[in-house]
């Protein structure tokens, strides 16, 4: 073991994070792991979860108490769930999960305190009063029946942090729970974090709070990012499993309070920059695109360098590279179904596939059209939902291989909009009850009806757009391509990671933040500086072994001295796509 830890320098600095993580623990103190990129970070939460079992789970069981481990998926709890067996003195639950079960039986409480949430007193008042009804929550949205009142997501945060302040509450909370574990803390809710450091942390009564996470991977409006208290010990996990040395001491530049240790200090990787403060045309000006290229122009020059990464050996596959830009905006332009962008006024009827005709084509349409082309029928009908053995004769059989040669064909030169007719024709695949729903309206309303229909409105415009399109969003949808958002490859690692710094957001401007590290930002802009900062710092993060950086937006020559001094005038260069 003594050997391993020698030649692996990340290891002896996990080593020496859960050694004061477990010390906090046995003594009973509130602790914060800040755990950058690549750190381990659920490893060490599984590891105090382990220790908890084997030390005090016995005894845990016999008082019926358990430790809360609160994440912010379905997916972290189910890992959580899974890595400590399902052992039953973990309780691993999302925020709302956990809020609600201990909320739920003070029913007195909940009814005076949905009154406090003005979208439920509207729901409320247009059926009266509240009565007698139970507060629910179940689907996250708000409604009132008869008999129930249910909560949206939000609703049930705030009561929670309103209870916090009821002593009992509080007093059954530490009695179940006398040890809390937050994964991903920046992400928690502001008002339930500050409820938890003024009710326990502070006081020093009630559950052990143990905070995991990283303050500079808060990428989203909403979440507490740093927590910071004299009764919360801080530990700095100092290692990094992920990343070559050419890529994590470019991390420790941009973070040198934070210093991360590789696991293999041989391991050979590549960051480098490239700018293109050498085009000689019309940039693009206004508040979201300013300073940044043309989109033909920012195209080319992605196009070029992509190449020119190829030929140095980049493998630009989807699972060996992903290439990260700042808004689906930029992706779809670049991945061409822009259009199909520009119809849905939410994204995620897009990329959730909340919308009926995105989720059918995607996930019913293409698939079997792929299977039917690669003749996979078995496949086909197992995706359709048809079973092979129910073709009766051969003319059924004929008609089949007619229907989906028709299909196949018509993906590629047809609309959406003429995709849909076929299929109502052929129904093969049979188009779902919501859709047929949504056609039959839209055939019979008048020009009020959709203009007064946000539903209506969108499929109008929808089916007129090339299904080619459709296909383009499926393959990004389904990772099938190396792009992604910056924001969504957050948690995720690849091989080589190519970043694109552009405009497209006034909530982000690169130029800026380099011109303002470190902490040079005027006072009331360090939100700004610190969520540029984090993003840049997220999306450097993913790289294992060849990080590049390509900035379509123009650089000042302060800007291009930060990245110099963090990657080395060598790795710093002017490119040229020609």
């Amino acid at each position: 073991m003594s050997e391993l830890l020698e030649k692996n320098p990340a290891e002896v600095a996990a080593k020496t994070a859960l050694d004061e993580m477990f010390q906090c623990i046995r003594e009973r103190k509130s602790f914060r792991l800040e755990a950058g990129a690549g750190a381990g970070k659920t490893y060490s939460l599984v590891k105090a979860l382990q220790l908890i079992i084997d030390e005090d789970g016995a005894q845990l069981i016999r008082r019926h108490q358990k430790v809360a481990c609160i994440t912010y998926t379905n997916v972290a709890t189910d890992e959580v769930t899974k890595r400590t067996d399902g052992h039953p003195v973990v309780q691993a639950s999302t925020i709302h999960s956990f809020c609600w079960e201990l909320c739920k039986s003070f029913q007195a409480d909940l009814r005076s305190e949905v009154m406090n949430i003005s979208p439920m007193v509207e729901k409320i008042e247009e059926v009266g009063e509240i009565g007698t009804r139970r507060i629910s929550y179940d689907l996250g949205y708000r409604r009132v029946t008869e008999t129930e009142i249910f909560l949206h997501h939000d609703d049930v945060l705030k009561i929670m942090v309103a209870l916090m302040e009821n002593s009992k509450f509080r007093r059954i909370l530490a009695s179940k729970f006398p040890m809390i574990f937050i994964d991903e803390y920046q992400d928690t809710d502001a008002s339930f974090a500050e409820s938890l450091i003024r009710n326990f942390i502070a006081t020093r009564e009630g559950p052990l709070v143990g905070l995991f996470g990283d303050s500079w991977q808060k990428i989203y409006k909403t979440g507490a990012g740093r927590i910071d208290h004299t009764n919360l010990q801080l530990i700095g996990k100092e290692a990094n499993f992920r990343s070559a040395p050419a890529v994590v001491d470019i991390l420790n530049r941009i973070r040198p309070d934070l210093p991360q240790k590789v696991s293999e200090p041989a391991a050979v990787g590549s960051a480098k920059v490239y700018h293109s403060n050498a085009f000689i045309g019309q940039r693009q000006t206004g508040g979201h695109w300013g300073g940044d290229l043309p989109t033909d122009d920012a195209h080319r020059y992605l196009a070029a360098l992509r190449r020119a990464l190829a030929d140095e050996g980049w493998d630009f596959s989807p699972k060996a590279t992903k290439i990260l830009m700042l808004t689906h905006n930029v992706l779809a332009a670049e991945q061409h179904y822009s259009q199909i962008l520009g119809v849905f006024e939410y994204n995620d009827m897009l990329f959730k596939k909340e919308d009926p005709y995105i989720a059918f084509l995607i996930d019913t349409v293409e698939p079997a059209c792929a299977a039917f082309s690669a003749g996979k029928y078995g496949e086909m009908f197992s995706v359709i939902g048809r079973k092979v053995g129910r073709l009766l004769n051969f003319a059924e059989k004929r008609n089949w291989m007619r229907d989906m040669h028709r299909l196949v064909e018509l993906r590629t030169t047809g609309t959406i909009g003429e995709v849909i007719d076929l299929l109502r024709e052929t129904c093969k695949p049979i188009l779902p009850d919501a859709v047929l729903r949504i056609e039959k309206k839209l055939a019979e309303a008048t020009r009020e009806e959709i203009a007064a229909s946000r539903t209506l409105r969108q499929i109008e415009r929808f089916r007129p757009l090339p299904y080619s399109e459709l296909m383009a969003l499926a393959d990004f949808i389904n990772d099938y391509t190396p792009f992604s958002t910056k924001h969504g490859a957050k948690g995720a690692e690849f091989e080589n990671v190519l970043v694109v710094l552009g405009r497209g957001w006034n909530q982000y401007n690169w130029n800026q933040f380099l011109e303002w590290f470190p902490n040079r930002y005027p006072p009331q802009k360090e939100a700004s500086y610190v969520r540029n900062r984090n993003l840049f710092y997220v999306a450097c993060s993913r790289a294992k072994r060849n990080l590049a950086l390509l900035f379509t937006q123009e650089l000042s020559p302060d800007a291009l001295n930060t990245l110099v001094g963090w990657f080395g005038s060598e790795n710093v260069s002017d490119f040229n796509p020609e």
